[in-house]
């Protein structure tokens, strides 16, 4: 045994030594839960880790805990699929709900951001080790990326996709706004009075039901009373009256209170039918996922394919994940989105509400509410393989309609530039231009009209300027 492990051992050391900037943590021998470490990539000034939980025992391991140090200097960034909790530099990370339930030789992973040259030492699961080490405490040296000049000409332009996208009845930009189906401090709206520079109407929202999976609708109680009534059957009629104006509308699932989860083939299912419903009795043309408390994407992914096969290719699959959400591949929200590429129709990324992020070049954390983080953020989207089709920004429309990263339109409008022209950046350059960007997208429609309509009056006729 002691040879055995020792010839595995050198070779990793072997293979550590060829691969440069990623190593790997082996898990244990011994039968039982194990957590492995890989250093997906590294950038010098930080670097991207992820953890893996293999339950290698004979009974489904239901819930997981991971807890490690790391050195003084080293400091934990964005994370994604579990949850953290930090004391001074031990981190613990545990399972978000849909991920908890790791069958026997089954495994889940998370991930997360790590700033300065250290590494995870002293890891736990469980309460035990994690497995056969986490590696050296610090990183093996990397040569950091080369640094260049900011290019004197505009970068050049992505590649044509490699599919067209789905014929969804859409214009090639589109401005989207979500409508209150609540009553808030905002200028209430009947569907009808939508400002007409909206290209896509999005209902906010549909709500969980007692059946796992399944969501419902109806014009909130308080809004009806708030306009001097709304019956559901004027509010289907006002679906009708956008859409012969040329408009789509879709109806929003989740938003930050909502509950709705999709964890199993059954409650993939519920949430099929349900939708599939919503559309019949109302004329939606799609859906938008906007869940904000957890994702699991292969059964989200089994309910939207279930959905398209009923309603056909015309259905308007949408996304609008946090900010956070969209900073990995290896993400829940970002893996749903490459799952479907070939029925996605746009990702909104609400690029407001997150503080500083890390963009696609990795070297530095962008201020939100900056055309550098706006690009900077989009740009790892369209480099880690969603089409220039399938990305939109997402801004608030001013004063009152988020905690952070409201941003005048003209900022707004000079993100969309460097993105499809390469023109109006900031000191961040995307490494090309990407002229089939989709578009952009707000937070609301009514915190618009509030404001003077001053996002889509704005917004609306620049991307009607754009390549």
């Amino acid at each position: 045994m002691k040879r055995s492990r020792s010839l595995v051992l050198s070779l990793v050391t072997a293979l550590v030594a060829a691969v440069g900037a990623v190593w790997v943590a082996m898990p244990a021998f011994a039968a039982g839960a194990t957590a492995s470490f890989v250093k997906t990539s590294d950038w010098g000034s930080g670097w991207e880790g992820k953890y893996t939980i293999t339950n290698g025992g004979g009974s489904t391991l239901t819930g997981w805990t991971v807890t490690f140090d790391l050195p003084p200097g080293t400091t934990v960034g964005s994370y994604w699929d579990a949850l953290l909790t930090s004391s001074g530099q031990r981190h613990t990370f545990t399972n978000r709900s849909w991920n908890g339930s790791v069958a026997p030789g089954a495994s889940v992973s998370f991930g997360f951001l790590g700033s300065g040259p250290g590494a995870p030492a002293d890891c736990r699961l469980n309460g035990a080790p994690c497995g056969g080490g986490t590696g050296p405490t610090t990183a093996p040296p990397t040569t950091a990326p080369p640094t260049t000049a900011p290019p004197t000409t505009a970068p050049p332009t992505t590649p044509p996709p490699t599919s067209p996208p789905p014929d969804t009845g859409l214009p090639e930009h589109i401005l989207t706004g979500y409508w209150h189906n609540f009553d808030n401090p905002a200028v209430e709206l009947r569907l009808r009075d939508v400002p007409a520079e909206y290209d896509v109407v999005a209902v906010a929202f549909a709500e969980a039901t007692a059946t796992p999976g399944a969501v419902s609708f109806a014009v909130d109680p308080g809004l009806s009373a708030a306009l001097g009534g709304y019956p559901d059957a004027e509010f289907a009629a006002d679906v009708r009256a956008l859409q012969s104006r040329g408009k789509k509308v879709i109806i929003s699932v989740g938003g930050e209170t909502g509950r709705v989860a999709v964890n199993d083939a059954a409650s993939a299912a519920a949430f099929s039918d349900s939708v599939h419903a919503l559309i019949q009795r109302y004329g939606f043309d799609g859906v938008d996922i906007d869940l904000e408390n957890g994702l699991n994407p292969t059964y989200m992914a089994q309910a939207l394919r279930s959905l398209r096969a009923r309603v056909g290719a015309g259905l308007i699959i949408a996304m609008a994940p946090q900010t956070i959400d969209m900073q990995s591949p290896g993400s829940s929200y970002f893996k749903l989105a490459l799952d479907i590429k070939d029925i996605l129709t746009v990702v909104n990324t609400q690029f407001y509400n997150s503080g500083a992020m890390l963009g696609c070049d990795r070297n530095a954390a962008y201020a939100q509410g900056t055309v550098n983080f706006i690009v900077a953020l989009a740009c790892i989207q369209l480099e880690a393989g969603l089409r220039p089709d399938q990305v939109g920004l997402g801004l608030p429309a001013g004063p009152g309609a988020a905690g952070g990263g409201v941003v005048a339109p003209s900022v707004v409008n000079a993100a969309l530039d460097c993105l499809t022209r390469g023109t109006n950046c900031g000191s961040f350059r995307p490494p090309r231009t990407y002229p089939g960007l989709r578009g952009a997208m707000t937070w609301s429609v009514n915190w618009d009209v509030t404001n003077g309509n001053n996002f889509a009056r704005a917004v609306a006729p620049h991307l009607d300027t754009l390549p």
